[in-house]
């Protein structure tokens, strides 16, 4: 998978290093260092994650890459980590060719508790029930994970960019339909936006959004 955001790149003994915006135990499912790949400035740099704490992380590049770029300024990062999301699709019986339905209307779902958000925006895309994207996912309350979300959604046949796009508050141009991020404490909140409204499954069906909450997105295709 790969994530999209604006870092700034510090100079240390080591080589150079871009703090990770997001929690990487969340997202990524992944602990101890991660092997990934950046593009910086249209050049692809091999480097490590290194954790921190709590699942923060530090991307490492080696000092031999010779970076000629400005430091402590914000740069365009995307960031790819191989093998960050669980399998969950080998056994399903739709395709992105052939997916659980077209997404051309969405009908907002209430999650029955809190922590379920991730599975009811997973099941407002495919149209089923929160019961039935449990089962598949295999977690309850708290669980639901982008990683897990994203492969919940491979299962189901739904179409998405394979780029998480990491905001942090600015101001965006949303796509048509994507699922939405914003920080909530320890986790993340879920909800999605389509044609214009806001599908919450705490607060419903929503005209607008305050985007300075946003963390990021994930771009459904429809």
């Amino acid at each position: 998978m790969r994530y999209f955001f604006d870092g700034k790149i510090e100079k240390n003994e080591e080589g150079y290093s871009i703090q990770v915006p997001f929690n990487v135990w969340e997202v990524c499912k992944q602990r101890e260092e991660i092997q990934a790949d950046i593009v910086l400035d249209n050049k692809i740099i091999h480097c490590v994650l290194l954790p921190q704490e709590k699942g923060n992380y530090v991307i490492q590049i080696d000092k031999n890459e010779n970076l000629s770029v400005e430091m402590n300024a914000p740069h365009k990062i995307l960031l790819h980590v191989n093998g960050s999301l669980i399998r969950m699709d080998q056994n399903s019986p739709y395709s992105f060719d052939k997916p659980i339905r077209k997404i051309d209307s969405m009908e907002v779902i209430i999650q029955p508790e809190d922590g379920l958000c991730g599975q009811a925006c997973v099941a407002m895309l495919a149209g089923v029930t929160i019961a039935e994207v449990i089962s598949v996912m295999d977690c309850r309350e708290w669980q639901a994970t982008m990683g897990r979300v994203i492969s919940a959604l491979n299962y189901y046949g739904i179409d998405h960019r394979d780029i998480i796009v990491y905001t942090e508050g600015k101001d965006v141009v949303l796509p048509k339909c994507c699922i939405l991020m914003e920080k909530m404490g320890r986790y993340c909140h879920y909800l999605v936006h389509f044609d214009g409204k806001y599908y919450d499954s705490n607060l419903g069906l929503l005209e607008e959004y305050d985007t300075s909450k946003l963390l990021g997105y994930l771009e459904i295709l429809v």
